[in-house]
């Protein structure tokens, strides 16, 4: 049964060629390599701003996760079906055509939809720039663009983003809720969500290589935002680590964490895919952590 709304015919009939370039533009804005971007720079500059930050980032992994999980759960195919054929572009425009323009893969439901609705509202619930009204406004925005660009390039029909969208917005909903109960614990229980939604997607997924190194990349982020809660808390006062249950508990997460990517990156290492997840984990944990211990040294004057 087709998952298709029947409109997109017309519009490949009205569209110019020229479009298949600006929509292909416009997805990016939802692909995984832009948000990520934008997410770490974002974590790196907020100073202030940083644990809410930080719970964005662990959201985006979760959302991944998520994602992997539910496309493998339905198993559905894209749409056969193309904007405009290569062959009618020019050759000059061939390599962005492939590159922005096509996707592979499951299409049910869609990635863009639910990541671009998980990360923008997010950031426009728990981010400083402007006002809280143009924040949403400029997320809602980004959202409505990058899902039209899905149906209209052809790599998703109107249904896949629809319900990409409404459950990420289920989603935030769910974990909003949880993560403004606990202020004070955004970062840990973000990055929390995001270690177990990579571990259901490894079962759902039957151990796809996406899901395998989701799983290493979540536990580096929340290893990392635990080292960074622990030093922080001790450069408080709050020490020493066994006399804190906070401090213990952080302490036992972040060795937890280092023991299960060192496993992954040693003990595993014939596997390639699962030694370098375990790298990633490490990558990941070092991008938490050291924009935190730089501009805590600059700013002590170290």
């Amino acid at each position: 049964m087709s998952r298709g709304i029947g409109w997109f015919d017309t519009f490949r009939e009205v569209a110019p060629e020229w479009i298949v370039v600006v929509l292909g533009l416009v997805t990016q804005l939802g692909d995984v390599w832009f948000l990520g971007a934008l997410v770490g720079t974002l974590y790196w500059l907020e100073t202030d701003n940083r644990e809410q930050i930080a719970a964005v980032f662990g959201l985006l992994l979760a959302g991944l996760s998520l994602i992997t999980a539910l496309k493998h759960v339905f198993a559905l195919p894209r749409p056969e079906r193309v904007l405009v054929e290569a062959g009618v572009l020019p050759k000059a425009v061939h390599p962005l055509y492939e590159a922005t323009a096509t996707a592979t893969g499951y299409g049910f439901p869609s990635g863009h939809a639910l990541l671009t609705t998980i990360v923008y509202l997010s950031l426009a619930e728990y981010g400083s720039v402007s006002t809280r009204r143009r924040r949403y406004l400029g997320a809602a925005g980004m959202v409505t663009a990058v899902c039209f660009s899905r149906v209209g390039l052809g790599v998703h029909y109107l249904v896949d983003v629809v319900v990409g969208v409404g459950v990420g917005l289920v989603f935030l909903l769910l974990t909003w809720g949880l993560l403004n109960r606990y202020p004070s614990r955004r970062g840990t229980l973000g990055f929390g969500l995001a270690v177990a939604l990579a571990a259901v997607a490894l079962v759902t997924s039957a151990v796809d290589s996406d899901a395998v190194l989701l799983f290493g990349a979540s536990i580096g982020g929340f290893a990392g935002w635990q080292f960074v809660a622990l030093a922080q808390g001790l450069d408080e006062g709050h020490g020493p680590i066994r006399t804190s249950r906070a401090l213990t508990a952080r302490a036992v997460a972040v060795a937890t964490g280092i023991a299960s990517l060192v496993a992954l990156s040693g003990y595993y290492w014939p596997v390639l895919l699962l030694a370098g997840s375990g790298v990633l984990g490490f990558v990941v944990a070092a991008f938490v952590t050291v924009p935190v211990f730089y501009h805590s040294e600059r700013g002590s004057g170290i």
